[in-house]
Formats: C-alpha cells, sequence, structure tokens
C-alpha cells in the first residue's frame, strides 16, 4: 500500500507540474514555481501539494492564491489524467526547504570560513 502511495503521490506531483507550467495563464502565478512534494492522504480524500516559488515574499503569496483558485481545474484535469475512484481535494502549501537549506549552507561557510581565519 506504501508503495503505491508513493507511486501515486509522484504521478500526481508530475500531472500538476506539467499542467502548472503548460496550462495555467494565471498571472499571479510565477514562471518559477516547483512541486517539491505531494502527500495524499490514505482515504485521497485530499493532496497536500508543497511548492517552491521563487521570488519575494509577495510574490510568493501571489503565486499561492492563483493555484489555490486554480484547484478546482487542476483537480479536475488530474481526475482525467489519471484514473482514480476519487480525484483528491488539493491543498498548496508554500515548501521553504531550499531556502533552509541554502540558509543553513551559509551558515556552514561562514563557520569554515572564520575557522580558516582562525588558523592563519
Amino acid at each position: 500500500m506504501a508503495r503505491r502511495m508513493g507511486r501515486l503521490n509522484e504521478e500526481i506531483k508530475k500531472e500538476l507540474s506539467n499542467l502548472i507550467k503548460n496550462q495555467i495563464k494565471d498571472p499571479r502565478v510565477a514562471d518559477f514555481v516547483s512541486i517539491t512534494q505531494v502527500e495524499t492522504t490514505n482515504d485521497l480524500r485530499y493532496a497536500k501539494v508543497f511548492v517552491s516559488i521563487y521570488g519575494n515574499e509577495k510574490q510568493q503569496e501571489e503565486t499561492l492564491l492563483g493555484l489555490r483558485s486554480a484547484g478546482g481545474y487542476l483537480r479536475r484535469e488530474i481526475g482525467k489524467n489519471i484514473k482514480l475512484r476519487y480525484t483528491p481535494e488539493l491543498l498548496f502549501e508554500i515548501d521553504n526547504s531550499i531556502e533552509y537549506g541554502m540558509h543553513i549552507n551559509s551558515i556552514l561557510n561562514k563557520i569554515k570560513k572564520d575557522d580558516e581565519n582562525k588558523d592563519n
């Protein structure tokens, strides 16, 4: 069952990425949107979609609003393209893991540079 959910999540992720890139014409949706992860509930009623949006906070909020308003259309298209008994409702959330990783990386680089300066 877990393997099936993993495959389903990947299929939804792939389909959503394609739809957002090629079908969504909402000007609020930024060009640099990537879906990092999809988590579908066991009853297939909801799919939490984590998106990474390149841009400032205002652009991220605007893009999130655009994605949420297009949610019904995206859900309908997923229902057409992926054969499921029930198509999950899409819940969009911003994924800050990439920015968090970059922040951690910059801290580690600073520590490394400080150590090198201390040794000299």
